[in-house]
């Protein structure tokens, strides 16, 4: 394989175009409103430390609250690296070129706080290192650690090793003046030098990892959804769950890298890499994935619905008419089929109109699993009886909005340093691209004249 060859001067617009900038005064009050957001919530998980999960609204019967329905919501977010960087790699789709990145950090960010919500949702945190010492394998919890764990790390090498060559690129373009910079390139870049072998070897592990991460992708959604289902539980009592959550998780994750990207494209003007066609493209597939997680969720009610067994009926009553009726109907329409409709139409895949979709998307998908958790636990088995009134419902306290909304902006901090330290479109797979014409034409040429 011949080693990609990029120009370290001026003349190149890639570079101009792509490598990390500083933050300008609209970065600044960005990072700094996440920070607020931050401190915020870790304020309020100090009080919860101190006093316990009695700051929070979850009781006997509301066990779980937002904490497990944020987690659920990361995990779905995360499917978005498997989905670009592998499932459409392996499909040999080229225009994911410039989305690849993007889709990678959302992901890795994503279940990195997946992985922290949990421990915030655990009265005694300190004994988290118990589940690696005395889990039982038998447990669904164990199983969901494992593969967080294992997709978490196959997540991080699919992000870090295409990123090698690039990191190289700013370890060369950094001046010596800039100490700490250059060593910090110099560290990550780990020797590379863009040889030829470095170049097959990059290749060689990104097709290896791309194949690996698609079965650990669908295995950390499914395992997840055996949490719930492997409960006797109204609402949660179906072996539909497994490809229902799948599915959900496909769909949230495409409108997570379609806003990001719209993002990005307009803050750092890479409207010449990420095009209308993009867009167009990701709309497509996002109404795809919305068709599909429509059907099981019309599987996924339909069937009990018609039944209507005592407690399945309470329970579907309280989506369909009752207390959760108006969010259950305004995840169902503006978070499902109100973006089918709209992306139907040609200039419905606008970057614009996209963009807002997405967003409905994204807010539809977390509050949707609030649904998914919390009404199901306020209709269990054995009547709710004898216990205070407060019991009988779940209104989360500050410090669980707080502690909530702190993961969500720590997610939206790590995309936002590690677009500010890299590049995030891959500045050597975009070159290799350009070259890779050239190379097909001289081919060619021979096989004429031969």
């Amino acid at each position: 394989m011949e080693p990609v060859k990029i120009k370290l001067d001026k003349s190149n617009q890639l570079l101009t175009d792509l490598m990390p900038k500083k933050f300008n005064a609209s970065g600044k009050l960005w990072v700094g409103f996440l920070l607020v957001i931050v401190v915020i919530g870790f304020f309020a998980y100090i009080r919860q430390l101190q006093k316990g999960l009695v700051v929070t609204d979850m009781r006997d019967f509301t066990s779980w609250g937002i904490y497990i329905s944020n987690f659920v919501f990361f995990v779905a977010i995360s499917l978005v690296g498997s989905l670009v960087s592998a499932i459409l790699k392996l499909t040999n789709v080229k225009w994911r070129t410039p989305l690849v990145r993007i889709s990678e950090i959302i992901a890795v960010a994503a279940i990195f706080f997946a992985a922290i919500i949990i421990i915030v949702d655990m009265g005694r945190p300190e004994r988290f290192w118990h589940l690696f010492a005395y889990g039982r394998i038998q447990s669904p919890i164990l199983w969901d650690v494992i593969v967080i764990t294992t997709y978490l790390v196959v997540s991080s090498l699919l992000l870090y090793i295409p990123l090698l060559p690039d990191i190289a690129i700013c370890r060369d373009l950094t001046p010596e003046s800039s100490k700490f910079k250059k060593w910090f390139y110099t560290f990550f870049a780990l020797n590379w030098r863009g040889t030829a072998q470095q170049y097959a070897l990059i290749h060689k592990c990104i097709n290896v990892l791309a194949v690996l991460v698609v079965p650990l992708a669908l295995g950390i959604h499914t395992v997840t959804s055996w949490l719930f289902a492997t409960t006797y539980r109204a609402g949660w009592d179906s072996s539909n769950f497994g490809p229902y959550f799948v599915a959900g998780a496909f769909q949230a994750g495409c409108g997570g890298v379609i806003a990001v990207t719209y993002v990005l494209r307009n803050h750092y003007n890479l409207k010449k890499y990420i095009t209308t066609k993009h867009f167009d493209n990701m709309a497509k597939l996002l109404v795809l994935l919305s068709l599909v997680y429509l059907y099981f969720n019309i599987n996924e009610y339909l069937v009990p619905g018609y039944k209507m067994k005592t407690v399945d009926g309470e329970h579907l009553k309280s989506l369909f008419t009752g207390h959760y009726a108006p969010l259950f109907w305004s995840v169902q329409i503006f978070g499902m089929i109100v973006p089918i409709v709209v992306m139907l139409f040609k200039k419905g895949r606008a970057p614009l109109p996209v963009f807002i979709v997405s967003l409905m998307v994204v807010v539809g998908a977390w509050f949707k699993r609030f649904l998914i958790v919390v009404p199901t636990l306020l209709h269990p088995f054995i009547p709710i009886q004898n216990v205070p009134a407060s019991w009988h419902t779940y209104m989360p306290t500050w410090e669980e909005w707080a502690i909530t909304a702190a993961s969500l902006a720590g997610a939206l901090l790590v995309i936002t340093f590690f677009v500010r330290l890299f590049p995030i479109i891959s500045i050597w797979e975009m070159t290799e691209e350009q070259q890779t014409p050239q190379i097909d034409e001289q081919t060619n040429l021979y096989e004429a004249q031969a």
